[in-house]
């Protein structure tokens, strides 16, 4: 082709060569051959193929935030990567690589001709519709469970007990052990259990002379490190009292003005800082350095009105005393604090111009001004005491960081991991700022629609708890800033005027003074022992294999769905709500394992495609709708059907179309059978046999077999033991779980089609199907005697595995079933969880057993009972690596349940008072009865 002339591509072949691409197949095989080369790590080996040869080179990816690789995989890959001894070998790998390429390459011509460009363009469409909706609805659900993991409320309503006559309480705190302490206006001091059960109380200003006028407690603190409760009164005092016993201790008296708002925080090495701002718009500060002394040293003072009295003139002359007072606002001080991990104290008032000050404790002089110091006072030989001074200093602009805010701001919170200040007021906002930088609000969140009064940051969940005057509590999410929870009056039962409130981290508890004292309790996920792993936060209703992705699917009770890796443990996908707020109680894959179907008590049933977390198709019946029990997907004449039973009582049948464009399908008409002498009672379980018969099993414990094509009874099934005793309403005779058996060959007995089914007892009932439903044999399957829960069976139907309601799992041989005989002993049993299994899976190709709990895990197990791991684990594993299993350990809390506990003969013997006065005597006679 001349190089100058310009030839339009018309063909795939020469758009491409345009490209300098060579071939259409051979640019996608390649990108095909480098995922199956990656695939090949992972996927299983038959027994019969070779181990792929780890010494082989290979293109691999390595993510630099890549974890350390495990243990058990170093181990592998030095057992594998052994060096080679022949020369010629990789020369005859590189021969046959070259004439395989020189075939592809004639091939790929080949593919090139038949492949228009418009073909690709139309396939390209296609595709990129399909995976942009996939890939929409994907970070959709990936949204939807980073939500969910940041839920949160509170238990409402909220807990009450009334604070008595009326007077408002001034303040809440509460101690590191969750005690709460509260402060009423006329000095009446309570202790509560975090539930609000007093445990003591006293009013502290009845101590003084009867003649003595009234006081009235502005503000209190705790001084937690030295026991002591401190409050400040209207006649410009602040008291301190034993925390222990109420008892008076000390007070500072004769305040130049009336403390508003008082707070103590302990610096460090015995040292200390208490503050309070006043009606002046000040904030005075005193710091006190070897505090126990100090406060011991003012118990020994006079007393006044009984108790002992320093006034504050005395006390700053004390060497451990330092006395500042500062200018800060132009109004009334509404809160002032001290944050040590600032080093900084933080004061609001309603004004705008100065709402919120961020300033230095003690003034920050420079070197020169500190040297004249020293000089002035070695020139007067002594250190020179500065007297008390109640003129307020105005700080430097260099010491203070002053934010205006719009109608100024009435609650305030500082946080040093979040590097965070939250502030709230008359306008209804909370505004979240940069503590270093006052000019702009770094994030500002609406919702509350009356002032705000109070703030509290809980640095360790990331949250902002808000209350308003209108007595609405919101928790908001720092990072997303947005609100997660709404408590209103109507649904806390909080009412009246809000004088006081206090969160308490220890025990996730908000406290509300109004009316009545309230507590506001988060509710708590249950914190997992540190040895535990869940792979749920709810208990699991059921699990499956998906073969064709090699992937499990897990539902809970939460209406949350997790997938995760087969091969790993590792979750792969969640998406939640499925069911609304309903549980889901089943679930079942579509015949190419494609499609997820799941049954809830909502009474519908849901098609998904559970690696988007896309909803399908609903299936529902129209009118009142029941619990859905159990579902499957069977195939009738060519055409595929959902079937599901549940408390209805009835076998709902719902035809399978997935090109259908509606998206809510309702039920094919019921069976005639069904109607008229159909379950009287739910149907728990059903179970199919291909190509034509069906089984359904109630809570009565009556079992029918149904002809799918003619929807007629082919047999009915009743528990014997129900039959024989009287006392059935005693007994447990439901059945929730039935299975099918082909050629089953038992003792004296070939049965073509077999039914198990749970009975009574533990035991497992053996039918014959096609005998006109004639009972074999009963096999006591669970050695407690527990309701068997699940059964699943092995391909060729040789081995039976079944899980009762106590988490054990038992293996039983079909070959040693014999009719009227002894029950044969399991061939292998463990318990896998610590409460009813409610999902059981036999995966043949990987000789593994899946198994779920309403303990909240999902766990894999090997055919003999070895353990490989939890879902969700830290730790991954790969299914054809023992090494890598969690075996020979076994998860901690099946080690830790008494019912894990081996039998032994010392422990299940008997024992009298005789035999512990004659031990060798009752050893003589238990040897006598093992010789017999």
């Amino acid at each position: 082709m001349p190089l100058g002339k310009k030839v339009r591509s018309s063909s795939a072949s020469g758009r491409l060569e345009t490209q300098h691409v060579t071939s259409i197949s051979s640019s996608i095989l390649s990108e095909l051959s480098a995922a199956e080369s990656t695939r090949n790590l992972s996927r299983p080996r038959c027994r019969g193929e070779k181990a792929d040869d780890f010494s082989a080179p290979r293109r691999v990816g390595v993510d630099e935030d890549e974890k350390e690789q495990p243990e058990w995989l170093v181990r592998e890959l030095l057992k594998q990567n052994r060096r080679r001894h022949s020369v010629t070998l990789g020369d005859t790998a590189q021969t046959m690589s070259q004439q395989h390429h020189d075939i592809d390459s004639t091939r790929s011509l080949k593919i090139d001709e038949k492949i228009s460009l418009e073909n690709l363009q139309q396939l390209r469409r296609a595709f990129e519709g399909e995976f942009c909706a996939h890939m929409l609805q994907e970070y959709k659900e990936k949204e939807e469970t980073a939500r969910r993991s940041k839920q949160v409320a509170f238990i409402l309503p909220a807990t009450m007990n009334a604070s008595g006559h009326g007077i408002p309480i001034v303040n809440i705190h509460s101690t590191g052990d969750g005690t709460v302490v509260t402060v009423r206006e006329d000095g009446f001091v309570s202790l509560w259990s975090p539930e609000l059960k007093p445990q003591k109380t006293k009013h502290m200003f009845n101590e003084g002379p009867a003649n003595r006028r009234s006081k009235w407690a502005s503000d209190f603190t705790m001084m937690t490190e030295y026991n002591k409760l401190m409050i400040a009164t209207g006649d410009r005092e602040l008291q301190l009292y034993e925390l222990s016993t109420l008892q008076p201790y000390c007070q500072i008296k004769a305040l130049d003005t009336i403390p508003l708002t008082v707070d103590y925080s302990y610096t460090g090495s015995d040292k200390c800082c208490v503050l309070y701002g006043d009606t002046e718009g000040c904030v005075t500060i005193i710091l006190i350095s070897s505090v126990a002394d100090t406060l011991r040293l003012w118990n020994k003072l006079p007393k006044v009105e009984n108790i002992p009295t320093v006034a504050i003139d005395n006390a700053v002359l004390s060497p451990n005393v330092t006395f500042v007072r500062w200018k800060v606002h132009h109004d009334w001080v509404t809160q002032a604090k001290y944050f040590p991990s600032f080093q900084a104290v933080v004061s609001s008032t309603n004004e705008e111009s100065s709402s919120l000050v961020i300033g230095c404790a003690l003034p920050l002089t420079d070197a020169e001004q500190q040297l004249n110091e020293i000089r002035e006072a070695c020139y007067e030989g002594k250190a020179k005491k500065i007297q008390l001074c109640w003129t307020a200093q105005v700080r430097a602009s260099c010491d203070q960081t002053v934010f205006t805010i719009y109608k100024g701001v009435k609650a305030f919170d500082l946080c040093q991991k979040h590097s965070l200040l939250v502030t709230g007021g008359m306008d209804r906002l909370i505004r979240l700022w940069n503590p270093h930088f006052s000019g702009k609000p770094t994030g500002i969140l609406k919702g509350h629609s009356a002032p705000i009064i109070f703030l509290f940051i809980s640095s360790e969940d990331s949250q902002i708890f808000s209350v308003s005057t209108d007595n609405t509590v919101k928790i908001w999410h720092i990072q997303d800033q947005c609100c997660l929870f709404t408590a209103d009056p109507k649904a806390s039962g909080i009412h009246g005027d809000i004088s006081a409130c206090s969160y308490s981290p220890a025990v996730k508890c908000l406290y509300v003074a109004a009316d009545c004292l309230a507590v506001l309790s988060l509710k708590l996920r249950p914190r997992l022992h540190s040895r535990l792993m869940a792979s749920h936060n709810e208990p699991v209703m059921c699990c499956g294999f998906s073969e064709e992705f090699r992937q499990v699917v897990s539902c809970s009770e939460g209406s949350v769905v997790r997938v995760w890796d087969f091969d790993t443990g590792r979750q792969v996908f969640e998406f939640g709500g499925t069911h609304r707020l309903s549980s889901i109680t089943c679930m079942t894959f579509d015949p190419s394992s494609r499609r997820l179907i799941t049954g809830a008590r909502d009474g519908c049933l849901k098609i998904w495609n559970f690696n988007s977390g896309q909803c399908l198709q609903t299936l529902k019946k129209d009118g009142e709708c029941h619990e859905v029990c159990d579902c499957i997907f069977l195939k009738v004449h060519r055409k595929s059907y959902v079937m599901s039973v549940g408390r209805a009582r009835r076998i709902d049948i719902y035809l399978d179309i997935p090109e259908d464009s509606h998206h809510v399908q309702r039920p094919q008409p019921s069976w005639q059978d069904d109607l008229k002498s159909g379950h009287k009672d739910d149907i728990l379980c059903v179970a199919q046999c291909p190509p034509s018969l069906l089984a359904t099993s109630s809570y009565d414990g009556e079992i029918i077999v149904w002809n799918v094509i003619s929807g007629s009874v082919q047999c009915r099934l009743v528990c014997p033991l129900a039959a024989q005793r009287r006392d059935v309403e005693a007994l447990d005779t439901s059945v929730p779980s039935i299975i099918f058996m082909k050629n089953l060959k038992v003792k004296q007995l070939s049965l073509t089609t077999a039914l198990l089914s749970s009975g009574a007892k533990g035991c497992v009932n053996l039918w014959n199907v096609l005998g006109g439903g004639k009972f074999v044999s009963a096999l006591k399957a669970s050695k407690f005697q527990q309701k068997i829960t699940n059964m699943a069976k092995t391909d060729k139907d040789m081995l039976l595995y079944t899980a009762d309601k106590i988490g054990y799992i038992y293996v039983y041989s079909m070959e040693k079933i014999a009719p009227e005989q002894k029950s044969p002993r399991a061939e292998n049993f463990w318990r896998a969880h610590t409460s009813a299994i409610t999902g059981l899976q036999i995966v043949d190709n990987d000789q593994v057993v899946l198994t779920s709990s309403t303990d909240h895990t999902v766990r894999l197990w090997s055919a003999q009972g070895e353990f490989i791991g939890t879902f969700g684990q830290p730790e991954s594993w790969n299914v054809h690596i023992p090494s890598s299993w969690m075996h020979p350990g076994v998860p901690f809390e099946v080690l830790i349940d008494p019912l894990s506990m081996p039998d032994h003969e010392i422990l299940n013997a008997k024992t009298c008072h005789s035999d512990a006065m004659n031990p060798d005597r009752a050893e003589a006679d238990r040897g006598e009865v093992k010789t017999l």
